[in-house]
């Protein structure tokens, strides 16, 4: 479906998602600046490659004293704890190779080649950064490889961050759970939503290559060589040795966990993740609020821009950040709080009031990913009381109006407003409260573990021929802890599409990858929901692997009746089942969200 999604659009029988956009050429000569980070990051990654190569050097030696085993050469046949840790995956051949060619790996036990495969991978994927960062920046590409070569290096880089990051959870004497110096941070479900998200990032990265000619691509796709399959493996042997799974979804030999909610929890305004402090900023009045940073357009703020004040936020700071963007409408290229970037709030005058807003779309030679209005990726983002925008239109297809994939994100009270793929919910782990989201095909997509409570989802009238859908989730692998949970929210029409709705059916959604997984729950649906309820990709593609489910809706487009028969839909009626995608057990919410200060409900109801 166009740059960055390949798919048939919800349309007529041969119907295209997008036009091809025509791809010049330019020679896109680095700045001074681009040449520093580039340079960094070849830095960055290579001190990367050799601390983890030493971190092994330290196990091996330790396993080797252990076993008295100095000396000897490194068998090509795998021991029988390599055999069993690799049958648990879906690569179990690349699985094998993989950790033979890893010092130390004959000799280590199950537990030690947890550890080894989060090492080997991060290894993989800081030379790959490395390789791409030295070999290609300088090449000349046309803007469309340019953006997708773009993206890569940004994917990676953070990518490398999230491996560092379960590497230092999972090292010897760690144990699986528990808090690391040094940032590593944590616990099972930080470790599983990591690995998800490298995953992610690489799905994005060579996606973004697809419609793409050309040597760089060819360049890339070397370079790019088993990430995915790699650091999928890593999440099923991270999985398999005690890694959560509330999935919802049958797999074998899976542990499951169920976290028990208490009446306290239940009772809750806000989900636990959010402090005292974040509580009362995401409550007072935006006036009444001490900002480090105000944003206004007519000089009488700290800057005139929102670029300024993004600029202005320390990195990697554990203190909050706050950025007061008064009323106006902020027209700025592809505005982005980057992953050292953290702990930023943005609070706006009130949806429609303060407006963030763009047209880039696929057209202008972009990837998807590359066309938010406003993007972040540094953890604990917040936005409260403001709009986001895309205003490039039907006709130029996937359009993002807001792209998330910051880690404890929160998006309150905000209107988010588009046609196709206006909320891109990248990846890590995400929560909307009493949002306004509007839009056409797929408008809510990507592979975040995202939970939305009392939100009103609103369906506009499309171009002619074309379907609507809600959501086009893009879960890969069957342990990724991912997937969208639309909870006490309203699904409702734009007027223009009330008035029209016989000619432009709608549908909760269609999976985008194999394991896609989206629920509805407790939610109110208009009469512009089609009977059938969802709709394939392409004709039976994960129609048995995908899981879709439904629990006690209601509303004229609530009946289940008619709706799909395909294996993996489910109309839930176990309040456990459906307790998997609330924010106590979906998201871990309870754990994060209360120190933000925005409203949310722990379990299913009051």
């Amino acid at each position: 479906m166009g740059y960055g999604r390949l798919g048939p659009d919800p349309s007529e029988p041969g119907g295209s998602s997008s036009n091809q956009a025509e791809q010049g050429t330019s020679s896109l000569t680095s700045s001074p600046r681009r040449r520093k980070k580039i340079l960094f990051l070849s830095i960055l990654s290579l001190i990367l490659i050799i601390a983890s190569a030493v971190s092994a050097a330290l196990l091996i030696g330790l396993r080797t004293r252990a076993s008295g085993q100095s000396g000897q050469p490194i068998r090509r046949k795998p021991t029988q704890a390599i055999s069993k840790t690799c049958s648990r995956t879906l690569y179990p051949a690349l699985c094998v190779d993989s950790l033979l060619d890893f010092p130390g790996s004959t000799s280590a036990t199950e537990q030690d080649l947890v550890h080894i495969s989060v090492n080997m991978t991060l290894q993989h994927f800081s030379r790959a950064l490395y390789m791409s960062t030295t070999t290609l920046a300088y090449v000349q590409m046309d803007p469309r490889a340019r953006s997708a070569f773009d993206d890569c290096l940004e994917l990676l880089d953070d990518s490398v961050d999230a491996l560092t990051r379960s590497l230092l959870t999972v090292a010897p004497g760690e144990g699986m759970v528990g808090t690391v110096a040094g940032g590593g941070g944590g616990s099972v479900q930080d470790v599983m939503t990591w690995l998800s998200t490298a995953l992610t990032n690489q799905d994005t990265c060579t996606e973004g290559f697809e419609g793409v000619g050309g040597t760089v691509r060819d360049q890339m796709a070397e370079k790019l060589k088993d990430l995915s399959e790699l650091v999928s493996n890593c999440l099923a042997i991270y999985s398999a040795s005690g890694g959560d799974d509330f999935s919802g979804v049958p797999i074998q030999n899976r542990r499951r966990l169920l976290e028990e909610v208490s009446e306290e929890e239940e009772e809750e305004e806000f989900p636990r993740w959010l402090g005292g402090k974040e509580r009362k900023l995401l409550q007072i009045p935006a006036a009444a609020i001490q900002a480090d940073i105000v944003v206004s357009k007519d000089g009488n703020g700290t800057v005139k821009t929102i670029a300024e004040a993004i600029k202005k936020v320390p990195e990697h700071s554990s203190r909050r950040t706050i950025i007061y963007v008064r009323a106006g409408r902020y027209e700025e290229n592809n505005l982005k709080v980057g992953r050292k970037k953290q702990n930023v709030m943005f609070i706006g005058d009130g949806k429609g009031r303060t407006i963030i807003s763009g047209g880039k779309s696929v057209f202008d030679n972009l990837t998807t990913f590359h066309t938010a209005s406003f993007a972040a990726t540094g953890a604990g983002f917040i936005a409260r009381d403001m709009t986001f925008e895309n205003w490039a239109g039907p006709a130029k297809h996937q359009a993002v109006a807001l792209r998330v994939g910051a880690d404890h994100a929160v998006v309150y009270r905000c209107n988010i407003i588009g046609y196709q793929d206006t909320l891109y919910v990248h990846s890590n782990r995400q929560f909307f409260r009493e949002c306004d989201i509007y839009g056409t095909v797929d408008f809510i997509f990507g592979n975040a573990a995202v939970v939305f409570q009392n939100c009103s989802i609103y369906a506009r009238k499309p171009m002619a021929l074309q379907k609507n859908t809600i959501t086009a989730q893009n879960r890969k692998d069957p342990n990724q802890n991912t997937g969208i949970s639309i909870h006490a929210c309203r699904i409702l029409a734009t007027s223009d599409l009330q008035a029209s709705k016989g000619s432009f059916p709608t549908y909760l959604g269609r999976p985008w990858k194999l394991y896609s997984r989206t629920v509805y729950l407790l939610s109110y649906m208009g009469d512009h929901i089609h009977p059938r309820g969802w709709l394939e990709w392409n004709t039976t593609f994960a129609l048995d692997t995908l899981y879709y489910g439904e629990y006690m809706n209601f509303g004229p487009g609530g009946a289940v009746g008619q709706r799909v028969k395909w294996p993996g839909y489910r109309v839930i009626t176990s309040t456990v089942e459906a307790s998997k995608f609330t924010v106590a057990q979906f998201i871990y919410g309870s754990s994060w969200l209360p120190s933000t200060g925005v409203a949310f409900l722990a379990g299913l109801s009051v």
